[in-house]
C-alpha cells in the first residue's frame, strides 16, 4: 500500500531515527536489495504496465520456489506456500491474521510458516510504504512500512500485500469491500478481507498455474 508517487528498483530501507522514537517503532529488520516490486496506492493512482509486470514477476517468484519443492513431491494434495516473519516481529499479530484469512477463504494454496520459505516478510521505514518484491534471485519478500501500518488498518495492508503473493495486482480505484484496492478508499477502509471475485481469482491462478509452472520446472 505504497504511496503513489514512487516505484522504484532499489529498497531504501533505511531507519530513520527520529520518525521511529516518535512512533515508538522497533529496529527495523534489513530487507534484501530489490529489483522489482509491487506497489499499492491511494486513489489517484491508476496503476502502469510497469506495476502489473512487477506483481507478476513477484507471484511468478513464490509459485517458481513452491514448484521446486512440488516436483520432489508431485503426490502433496495441497499447495503449500511457506512464509517467515522473523524479520518482522512487530507484526507477527497482523501477519497470523493476515494468514487466516487467506486460509479461510481460498482452497487451492495455503500458507503457512516455516523452515526454508517461499517468501519472506520485513518490517522498518520506508517513504514508499508497504510493498511486495523479488530480490533478483529468485525469492519473494514483504516490507511493512511502519508509518503507512498506523496511518491504515494493519491487517488490511498486510493481508492486501500478501495479495501479491498469490498473484493479485493492485485496483485502487476499487471500493473498501475489494482488499486489492489498497489504499485507494483512504485511511477509514477498515476491510481486510478478500471479496468474491479476489477469491476465486487466486483459486483460479494456483488451480491452472502452478500446474503449469510444475511441468516447466
Amino acid at each position: 500500500m505504497r504511496h503513489p508517487k514512487v516505484l522504484t528498483t532499489s529498497l531504501a530501507a533505511t531507519l530513520g531515527l527520529g520518525l521511529a522514537a516518535a512512533l515508538g517503532a522497533p529496529t527495523a529488520s534489513a530487507a534484501p536489495a530489490d529489483t522489482t516490486v509491487a506497489t499499492a496506492g491511494h486513489a489517484a493512482y491508476a496503476g502502469s504496465a510497469e506495476d502489473a509486470r512487477a506483481t507478476k514477476a513477484f507471484h511468478e517468484a513464490v509459485m517458481k520456489s513452491v514448484a521446486k519443492k512440488r516436483a520432489a513431491n508431485p503426490s502433496a494434495a495441497a499447495v503449500t506456500v511457506v512464509y517467515s516473519a522473523a524479520n518482522a516481529p512487530s507484526f507477527r499479530t497482523q501477519i497470523a491474521r493476515s494468514t487466516q484469512i487467506w486460509n479461510s477463504s481460498v482452497v487451492n494454496v495455503r500458507l503457512v510458516e516455516g523452515s526454508n520459505p517461499d517468501f519472506r516478510y520485513y518490517e522498518g521505514n520506508d517513504s514508499r510504504g508497504s510493498y511486495a518484491s523479488t530480490d533478483g534471485h529468485g525469492n519473494g519478500y514483504i516490507f511493512l512500512d511502519y508509518r503507512q501500518n498506523q496511518q491504515y488498518n494493519s491487517t488490511r495492508v498486510t493481508a492486501h500485500e500478501t495479495g501479491h503473493v498469490l498473484g493479485l495486482p493492485d485496483h485502487y480505484s476499487g471500493p473498501c469491500s475489494e482488499l486489492m484496492s489498497g489504499g485507494g478508499p483512504g485511511t477509514s477502509c477498515q476491510n481486510a478481507q478478500p471479496n468474491a471475485q479476489e477469491r476465486a481469482r487466486v483459486d483460479q491462478l494456483w488451480r491452472n498455474g502452478l500446474a503449469s509452472a510444475v511441468k516447466n520446472f
